[in-house]
């Protein structure tokens, strides 16, 4: 989630060097050399476009929507920047991944860790608020209808700055480090207190940055979906299609990544027996799930495109205003049908 583990080296020091320096074990041999580097920070590369490229257009359409849009499509735009933000740190990732050593300095370090830490705080917070809308309006939509509109702006004002409150630790502490082979951006903490710091905001992101808004989004998306299935409102079934499809992706390309954080946590923790196997494993599971977790933030945009009709129209819309398409291919999509169907806001088609 974070710049932690910012170079292929870093990756197997933090189960080898760093780690035996507070624990009696001996170094371990094995090493992620078959890596390729170039290849990893080109396809680190390739995401930031896709990301930079798909997440602007996700903004500018949903701001474009102006009196179509609901509160859900509001936390959608406040996703999409909260990806956009996150992926700007990527190009920093790919070339000191290329180099095999930080190269951006102290100052840098800390922006880029705070950033990605605000961002996936952001990112699982606002899904967990989409879920509690979803929740609200299609549940009990008669307490909620008349108050929804002015709280989401208020709302999305809370998560940012909740989210950027538990990134303050990760600037404070984070420094480019030297070391024998290079620097590395990772917390200046001395001995007597690094492993406590590790579990404790471990053990903080795993369930307030993690866990708990899962659960939130479980517990709102099953009680919402048997209600759509009691009520057989196709209309609502499409508005809760994207909406899961977003959720999945984000459980699919984080889980692998928490749950491989979380046995560090343990090892780290002393509470799993340490061994240079298991370390080792780790280290190269924590490495292919990071990049796992760093591509996320590219897929949502392409989910509207292949998913969301709504966001498909209001697109074709804006192209055919600024003459890219022509009216034939206009009319193909019934711009306008969409929206004519339902009387709320609440419950009509997000993205």
């Amino acid at each position: 989630m974070t710049l932690r583990e910012s170079t292929i080296s870093s990756m197997t020091e933090v189960y080898t060097t760093d780690y035996t320096d507070y624990y009696p074990v001996m170094p371990c041999s094995e090493t992620l050399e078959s890596v390729d580097s170039t290849a990893v920070a080109i396809s680190y590369t390739v995401v930031f476009l896709l990301s930079l490229v798909g997440n602007s257009v996700v903004i500018y359409v949903i701001y474009m929507m102006q009196s179509r849009r609901t509160s859900t499509d509001v936390y959608l735009m406040n996703l999409a920047l909260a990806d956009l933000l996150f992926s700007l740190t990527l190009p920093f990732e790919a070339a000191c991944i290329y180099a095999s050593s930080w190269i951006f300095g102290t100052v840098l370090c800390k922006m880029l860790s705070g950033l990605q830490e605000a961002t996936f705080y952001g990112c699982v917070f606002l899904l967990a608020c989409i879920s509690i809308d979803r929740y609200m309006a299609i549940v009990r939509a008669t307490q909620f209808i008349s108050k929804q509109h002015c709280l989401v702006r208020t709302v999305c004002g809370l998560v940012w700055l909740g989210a950027t409150t538990l990134s303050l630790p990760v600037v404070v502490q984070r420094e480019a480090l030297q070391e024998s082979n290079g620097y590395r951006c990772y917390e200046n903490l001395t001995a007597d207190n690094i492993d406590e710091w590790r579990v404790g905001m471990r053990i903080l992101r795993h369930t307030v940055g993690f866990f708990l808004p899962l659960a939130i989004m479980v517990f709102c998306y099953g009680w919402t979906m048997g209600t759509l299935f009691r009520s057989r409102n196709s209309q609502k079934h499409k508005a809760m299609r994207v909406i899961l499809c977003v959720v999945l992706a984000f459980v699919v390309c984080w889980l692998p990544n928490n749950i491989t954080e979380l046995i560090n946590t343990l090892i780290e923790g002393d509470i799993i027996d340490d061994t240079c196997e298991l370390r080792n494993k780790v280290g190269a599971a924590m490495y292919v799930t990071q990049a796992l977790a760093f591509i996320h933030c590219a897929i949502n945009p392409l989910l509207y495109a292949f998913i969301g009709k709504k966001f498909r129209n209001q697109l074709c819309m804006i192209f055919f205003k600024k003459g890219l398409i022509g009216r034939e291919v206009l009319s193909r999509y019934r711009i306008g049908s969409l929206y004519s169907s339902g009387s709320s806001r609440h419950t009509s088609v997000t993205l």
